[in-house]
């Protein structure tokens, strides 16, 4: 799908079809020509309504901001999917800010027209080819041409980004393994500039005493990869480091899950997932920082010679940690991964993974959860990512469910002794291992809940959503503005 700005009224500019967005179910706007036929046709200005004598989609929105826009956008290309349009124009609508509105508007329309098709017999071709953008716009305002360019150009680079860990996580597990993860990691560093990736075995993390890490993988058939991609321009101001949980399946290991637990967890890759979706963005996107990316891959199987709940592990850090339940896989991965990071001295660093099932319960199936030590940090990216389109949540740490994390045998165990509070819990584990320097410059985002959701929401599909790609760039996108 192609995207451009032509200097011309909307009426003077060809296409197949033209949209209009009802704002608030004003019917009395100048764009809308059809009022007529809307009351034949039941439109109150809520939902869509496709005038074909006029070649018109109206989609009703309720308020004019850069998610509407995005949802809008989704739902317009909903419509046209269905007929035989392969262009469409549009004039621009201003929520406060040229770029972003032009950005959130093709971020809805490439979102929006996600597929996973790969397994089906039938498959449908994209027919929409290209969305021409007019510079009338809503309220009569002037168009910077230069800024309404850059905003496509960063809209296109964000949401393919996105759609590239959509294809990830939404690949099946027989396919997509450790050494999947590792070959399609190699081959995006190729494809981009200024990045590099290098690939770890079991031998590395033998030598780097992972044995957490390397537990979990114990009764896989797919052996572990550490993979480690660095996008290094010159000059670079920070240096940030993400750290993705990329477990490829999750049976439960002996601690097995039941049935329908054990459905959807290819997608417990998604941090790693989205960690690769932030590199491909930031090249793309030319960002001023040194961004780093540490994928933790495998897979959690049993078998005899599987870790077992009573196994005490020592941590690459020299922690040593209490099994009790060995689904509680992910922060034992994140655990060395995150000892590995602090060796190249971040700035700032994040992780994301699919930790919990406590956080869904807790902020609801379409919320990240934030937590950490440094308040400022935490409130500072809800702050930045605020016009990103995803949710998130503080969960505040605190010393009472510390205490219940401890273990009689061990420094700590890898489940609390509640069933209650168990995404801070799983937080609090992983803070075991950050060292001091770094407490205050470690934020971890539990993306459970957005991650994969088996129902179409927005302008996200049944499966993957991408979760922590958009709000990672727009992070790193507003620190470099903070910068100038």
């Amino acid at each position: 799908m192609n995207f451009k700005i032509e200097n011309k009224p909307i009426d003077k500019i060809k296409a197949d079809v033209s949209l209009v967005f009802v704002v608030n179910k004003d019917l009395k706007h100048k764009f809308i020509k059809d009022d007529k036929a809307f009351k034949f046709l039941g439109f109150d200005g809520s939902g869509t309504c496709f005038i074909q004598e006029s070649k018109t989609l109206y989609v009703g929105i309720s308020k004019l901001d850069f998610e509407a826009l995005r949802v809008g956008c989704a739902k317009a290309y909903e419509v046209v999917k269905n007929y035989e349009v392969k262009s469409l124009k549009m004039a621009i609508y201003f929520a406060r800010c040229a770029k972003m509105s032009l950005q959130s508007a093709v971020e809805g329309f490439i979102l929006g027209s996600y597929e996973f098709d790969k397994y089906k017999e039938k498959k449908k071709s994209q027919k929409l080819e290209s969305v021409i953008f007019s510079t009338d716009e809503f309220n009569g305002q002037s168009v910077d041409l230069e800024k309404a360019n850059i905003g496509i150009k960063n809209g296109q680079i964000i949401a393919n980004a996105t759609n590239f860990t959509k294809d990830i996580v939404n690949e099946t597990p027989e396919i997509y393994t450790p050494a999947k993860m590792a070959n399609e990691a190699t081959e995006l560093a190729k494809s981009l500039k200024n990045v590099t990736c290098k690939v770890y075995d079991e031998k590395f993390l033998e030598k780097e005493n992972m044995n957490a890490f390397l537990a979990v993988n114990r009764a896989s058939v797919h052996k572990p990869r550490l993979i480690h991609l660095i996008y290094k321009p010159k000059n670079a101001k920070k240096r940030i480091i993400f750290v993705g949980k990329g477990l490829t399946y999750d049976s439960g290991g002996l601690s097995l899950k039941p049935a329908d637990y054990m459905v959807t967890m290819k997608a417990d890759k998604s941090g790693a997932a989205a960690a690769l979706g932030i590199i491909k963005g930031v090249s793309e996107l030319e960002m001023p920082f040194e961004i780093h990316a540490i994928l933790g891959a495998t897979e959690n199987m049993i078998g005899g010679n599987a870790y077992k709940p009573d196994d005490v592990l020592i941590s690459r850090s020299g922690v040593t940690i209490e099994v009790r339940n060995t689904d509680a896989e992910g922060r034992l991965v994140l655990a060395d991964c995150l000892s590995y990071a602090q060796d190249f001295k971040p700035d700032i660093l994040i992780d994301m993974a699919t930790l919990t099932g406590a956080c869904v319960v807790g902020v609801g199936e379409y919320t990240s959860g934030l937590m950490g030590n440094n308040e400022d940090l935490k409130e500072d990216f809800r702050k930045k990512i605020a016009q990103s389109g995803e949710l998130t949540t503080i969960l505040h740490f605190n010393d009472h469910l510390k205490e219940l994390i401890k273990s009689q045998i061990a420094d700590v165990s890898n489940v609390s002794s509640s069933r209650y509070g168990g995404a801070i819990t799983a937080g609090l584990f992983l803070d075991r291992f950050i060292k001091d320097e770094y407490k205050d410059k470690w934020m971890h985002q539990d993306i459970a809940g957005p991650a994969y959701v088996q129902k179409a929401w927005g302008y996200n599909q049944y499966g993957a959503s991408g979760a922590g790609v958009r709000m990672n760039l727009y992070y790193l996108n507003e620190l470099a503005r903070d910068l100038k």
